[in-house]
């Protein structure tokens, strides 16, 4: 966790982080092992023309970190913004979880947001069509809890050994390094389940307008645990207190070409300006038997529940409240995952939070070595008692003199059995075997309702949005994308056709 800079106090007129107080002076310069440097700008030479000496220490120095500064880029999520703030409890839900940090109407959590887009590498437009990261972490008093989610309230794909391929046909072709509308069809088109999660992309929610006017989701059903032991399924839907806002493709091509980092600069100009941006925090609540019965499988990430059939119930408020102070410490290093949960939050059946489980906190390991969650931006508030040693940039005392192991008897960490386990007295059976989830038309009742709910506007902006993508293609998979279009319904499908033919 990174508290509040001491030094440089932010100012919330100041209209650009350059400004920096007039009488700021950090002293003399030293090399990265804190020697004085006498001259950042002459290497030392033989005479004022002749070679460049390796003795030169400084140069050395300087030049062989500027070899190292990148770290590897995300995979997905490369491109984000983030910045700091608080979350604050503003309903008693006390009943439904023991997590402290929802314990108490009033209670504020520091935390930290990163927004972002999912499928494009680092220097792309914040404008892309695309669905946007959600990912939020809160440095509770039991440790931190990650909420990592989207900007939509369900995803592409249900199985988690789909979300590799379903990632490559929205990144580059592997022979001419360029997007292909052609890889991206054929696969969405052979995966039908996801066109839920296509025709928000393709309206004009897949072009929000800035991070601030969008709404944020866990997507994922999530299981809550009070201190008696009973547990509820939960979604969580974070709704943008300052009203959804979109842009039309027009303007959103335009601004990928004017202003590609858009967003990330209506992010930071609005903290600086005092102008915070919040959202407000609200579960859909079920029981675990209402979980089980109810019409459509809530562990399935392709499917919404209806909140005519469960409505939103406030829990607290977030607000954004200050820019970070260097952007690689603070939102290039931070890592979410969401296996990092707290007592009384736990995950649920569903198989794409399962397969997340491991697969982003594994990427962190990746990016930023085992070490990474003592990084200022990832450590929680209280310094964590592990047996936990050594590895790659082990920071502070690694531990000191104290025992490495469990049992001991020198007065190491142990375990305290007064914690009960979220998933404690969960009863599962079955039969191992690989089952596959079958396509059928239940699949397409809500993105057809989600269709027929669109304004006639909004409908024609989402027909002209995939024309335009789908046109591009190879005439069989034109055929393909209609005929799916046609099981959702058949006017759109006939509209699609009809842009398609107008080409």
């Amino acid at each position: 966790m990174i508290p509040p800079p001491k030094d440089v106090k932010q100012d919330p007129q100041a209209p650009s982080s350059t400004e920096l107080p007039a009488n700021l002076n950090l002293g003399r310069m030293t090399n990265s092992v804190g020697a004085p440097v006498s001259d950042d700008i002459a290497p030392l030479t033989l005479g004022a023309r002749g070679p460049i000496l390796l003795e030169d220490l400084h140069l050395v120095d300087k030049l062989s970190h500027f070899d190292r500064e990148r770290i590897p880029e995300r995979v997905v999520h490369a491109k984000g913004a983030g910045a700091h703030g608080y979350f604050e409890v503003t309903k008693d839900i006390s009943h439904l979880t023991r997590a402290d940090f929802l314990s108490t109407v009033g209670k504020r959590t520091p935390m930290f947001a990163r927004f972002s887009t999912v499928a494009r590498e680092s220097g792309s437009a914040d404008t892309e069509r695309n669905p946007r990261g959600f990912a939020l972490k809160f440095y509770t008093e039991e440790g931190n809890f990650d909420m990592v989610g989207n900007n939509t309230p369900v995803f592409f794909v249900r199985d988690p050994a789909a979300f590799k391929d379903m990632i490559a046909v929205q990144k580059r072709d592997p022979r001419t390094h360029l997007p292909s509308t052609n890889m991206f069809w054929d696969y969405f088109t052979l995966q039908p389940v996801s066109f839920h999660q296509l025709l928000i992309q393709f309206s004009n929610r897949g072009t929000p307008d800035g991070f601030r006017h969008m709404h944020g989701f866990s997507s994922h059903t999530y299981k809550l645990i009070n201190r008696e032991g009973a547990a509820h399924y939960v979604k969580w839907h974070f709704r943008t207190d300052q009203g959804i806002k979109n842009l039309s493709s027009r303007e959103a091509e335009r601004l990928r070409g004017a202003d590609p980092d858009y967003a990330t600069r209506d992010l930071f100009d609005a903290i600086e300006r005092g102008d915070y941006p919040s959202w407000t925090l609200y579960f859909q609540v079920l029981t675990e038997e209402q979980a089980l019965n109810y019409k459509y499988d809530v562990f399935d990430v392709t499917k919404v529940i209806s909140k005519q059939d469960y409505p939103l119930q406030e829990v607290g408020r977030f607000v954004l409240n200050r820019n970070p102070e260097n952007y690689f410490a603070e939102v290039e290093q931070a890592a979410f995952a969401p296996s990092h949960m707290v007592p009384g939050i736990a995950p649920s059946p569903d198989r794409m939070l399962q397969g997340r489980l491991f697969s982003y906190a594994d990427t962190q390991l990746h990016r930023l070595g085992p070490n990474s969650a003592q990084l200022p931006i990832n450590s929680p508030r209280h310094r964590p008692v592990t047996t936990q040693r050594d590895g790659p940039m082990a920071f502070g005392d690694n531990g000191g003199r104290h025992a490495n192991y469990y049992p001991n008897s020198f007065g190491g960490p142990h375990p305290d059995p007064g914690i009960t386990e979220v998933q404690a007295g969960c009863k599962l059976a079955g039969t191992v075997g690989r089952y596959q989830y079958e396509v059928s038309d239940k699949d397409f009742e809500q993105p057809r309702a989600l269709y027929r709910l669109l304004a006639p506007d909004e409908q024609q902006d989402l027909v002209d949005n995939i024309a335009a993508d789908v046109r591009t293609t190879h005439p069989p998979i034109q055929r393909r994308v209609v005929e799916v279009l046609g099981r959702i319904d058949k006017e759109l499908a006939s509209r699609v056709q009809a842009g398609l033919n107008s080409s």
